[in-house]
């Protein structure tokens, strides 16, 4: 595995927008605070031409899309992502993945900036991150994630533990600085009932991103999964995912799919992100869908951990050997960042 080097002071960060870019007034307030506080922090902040646009979903066409990233992914230390959105896809027909690869940096974003990262760990070996799309960083007093997130890219060790709250919806505020709306109690679960009480602990390679997003990736060009799960037997995988609009019918076919496409080989657990928009239309709820699907695995399953659209977020390192821990609802992690 490929690590790039940690950021340091004087390191060059950029934001580009290779899903949608920024529309709004607040929007660009929020980008131009996100820049503020980065630069305050001793970094070289720059943005690519399209990051303040958006038509259709897109913040430019596809070419251009993939252009703006390969340049600011050859010239940064970091790029991260400006947003999410829908159609990252079209993009990644023009990226030289095997160009950028000759020169690791680290990559950062998460929902539709899954594809990314995960082609870049998969099939090139290089280190990415999911976690915080750009504009997060915006916020007056940061949240404890958003420090843990820049003191792991710099190298320091930390320890992530289960936030307290988080926030169950979206929210921009009015002014551009204000932290998350956190309303709702952390709680996670185990989809086994019985394991429940006990003190469950897993290690392996962290994979993982958007359900959503996995499922466009599963069979096409870009998919060297088994490969990577293949490489890294000895380690074990643990898979991270979260899903945005996908209802329980939805994941159960779809965990089906990357089962059979044999994604889930050497697998020793998984940890599944809160639900964003979910549904059902067999009364099956998250939990059931999830256990329909994985009990066959017979390894531990989390659920309702901090990563994807219901911040805050987990630093998730794709690449990276994690220890996890879980225990009555609460749960550790630790990042190993082996070869």
């Amino acid at each position: 595995m490929i690590y790039p080097d940690f950021l340091k002071k004087g390191d060059t960060i950029y934001v580009t927008a290779p899903s949608d870019g920024n529309s709004e007034s607040i929007d660009y307030i929020r980008l131009d605070r996100a820049k503020a506080a980065l630069s305050d922090r001793g970094y070289n902040v720059k943005e690519t031409m399209n990051v303040r646009t958006s038509t259709l979903g897109r913040s430019t066409t596809a070419v251009e899309r993939a252009a703006e990233f390969m340049e600011a992914y050859e010239n940064g230390n970091a790029v991260i992502s400006a947003k999410g959105g829908d159609f990252l896809m079209e993009m990644l027909s023009y990226t030289d993945f095997e160009k950028l690869s000759k020169k690791a940096a680290w990559f950062q974003g998460y929902s539709d900036n899954t594809s990314i990262g995960f082609i870049l760990t998969t099939a090139y070996d290089v280190a990415s991150v999911y976690c915080n799309n750009f504009n997060d960083f915006a916020m007056d007093v940061w949240h404890e994630s958003l420090s843990n997130n820049i003191s792991i890219l710099e190298g320091k060790d930390v320890t992530q533990h289960s936030f307290d709250m988080y926030q169950n919806g979206f929210f921009k505020g009015e002014t551009g600085k204000e932290g998350y709306n956190l309303t709702d109690k952390v709680c996670l679960k185990l989809v086994d009932d019985k394991d429940e009480g006990k003190n469950i602990h897993m290690r392996g390679r962290l994979i993982g991103g958007c359900l959503d997003v996995l499922l466009n990736l599963c069979g096409t060009r870009f998919d060297k999964v088994k490969d990577y799960v293949l490489k890294y037997k000895d380690d074990g995988i643990i898979w991270f995912i979260e899903s945005f609009s996908l209802g329980s019918e939805d994941i159960e076919r779809g965990l089906w799919q990357l089962y059979e496409a044999g994604w889930f080989e050497n697998v020793k657990g998984f940890v599944f992100g809160r639900e964003a928009f979910f549904s059902t239309t067999t009364e099956t709820d998250y939990r059931q869908a999830l256990e329909h699907a994985l009990s066959k695995f017979n390894v531990p399953v989390i659920m309702n951990a901090d990563i994807g659209h219901k911040p805050p977020q987990f630093t998730m390192i794709n690449g990276a050997v994690a220890d996890i821990d879980y225990n009555n609802g609460r749960m550790e992690m630790k990042l190993s960042f082996l070869k």
